[in-house]
């Protein structure tokens, strides 16, 4: 449960932190929503391809900052949910997206405390092929994320 809130609040600090402050840090670097996006999606192509190919990847990560990196940050939230977070601020105000970014952080906390029963209701093999596709739709994601960056780039 330890790990589970840390990943939570880890999460949640950083989403409303970029929520409030990315624009300005990218305006300050100069960096535009289009490079963050290619960037982004670059490194979540990263991550899907590296569960899809290392399935029995076990790797010996410190418990104590387990839920902060990687389960707070890049998993729950990454370049997708910050690149996101910056469109639909435009579009639809900073209360809309703050109201929709930490719902779907308090269900990605649900899904976690439930997850030992999910895991026994899909079973080992289950759990490995709903991985499997999750890493494939996380793959097309980061593709569409780079298709848009560089639609946006093109657009400057």
């Amino acid at each position: 449960m330890e790990i589970i809130i840390q990943s939570i609040l880890t999460a949640a600090a950083l989403a409303v932190s970029f929520i409030l402050l990315g624009k300005i840090v990218f305006h300050l670097l100069g960096i535009s929503v289009g490079d963050f996006m290619v960037a982004g999606g670059a490194i979540l192509f990263c991550i899907a391809i590296v569960d899809i190919m290392n399935p029995t990847k076990h790797n010996k990560l410190p418990r104590e900052t387990l839920g902060a990196v990687p389960l707070g940050t890049p998993l729950i939230v990454g370049p997708a949910v910050l690149t996101t977070s910056l469109i639909i601020i435009d579009q639809y105000g900073l209360a809309a997206t703050f109201i929709s970014v930490l719902t779907n952080i308090i269900l990605v906390g649900i899904v976690f405390v439930f997850s030992d029963v999910l895991i026994k209701v899909l079973g080992e093999a289950g759990s490995r092929a709903v991985s499997k596709v999750t890493s494939l739709f996380l793959a097309a994601i980061a593709v569409m994320m780079i298709r848009k960056g560089i639609l946006f780039l093109l657009r400057m």
